[in-house]
């Protein structure tokens, strides 16, 4: 039993620390850039091409959630709606044009495009904190169910 709550508690520190890094490298170059260039800058993209931190942090907190048997509507429903606003707006962009270049960025699919890059990076935020309170959960579980003698 201990074995398993070690490994669970290194899934979701780990996943959780995957999860996060896209959000806090963009905040962190973004501040920088700002600072050097001395005008807001913040590459919005960044949590989108960093996916794939996202995904295998995203799947070491779904595996964590299942063995512990904690948080795992929050972690499932954080990963299918992260899957889902990110390819959405992937598609969207590809069928409107966009992606290519064919479509000028404006107007109403530029602005669903940006709605979804900002959902995606909220459910990043919410995958994060799912972590954490994972996180949490684990380490007081162990806490509030002592070992019984086998």
């Amino acid at each position: 039993m201990e074995k398993k709550m070690i490994a669970v508690r290194a899934l979701a520190i780990i996943g959780t620390a995957l999860v996060w890094i896209p959000i806090l490298t963009t905040l962190v170059t973004g501040i920088v850039g700002s600072i050097y260039a001395k005008t807001f800058r913040i590459d919005y993209l960044m949590p989108a091409e960093l996916f794939p931190l996202v995904g295998v942090g995203s799947l070491l907190l779904l595996i964590a959630a299942l063995l512990a048997r904690s948080r795992r509507k929050w972690i499932i429903w954080s990963l299918v709606a992260m899957i889902l606003t990110l390819v959405g707006g992937q598609v969207l962009a590809s069928v409107s044009g966009l992606a290519s270049g064919r479509t000028e960025p404006e107007g109403i699919w530029w602005g669903i495009v940006l709605a979804s890059i900002g959902l995606y990076t909220l459910t990043i935020i919410a995958m994060g904190i799912g972590g954490i309170l994972l996180i949490k959960s684990v380490h007081l579980k162990e806490l509030v169910e002592p070992e019984r003698p086998s």
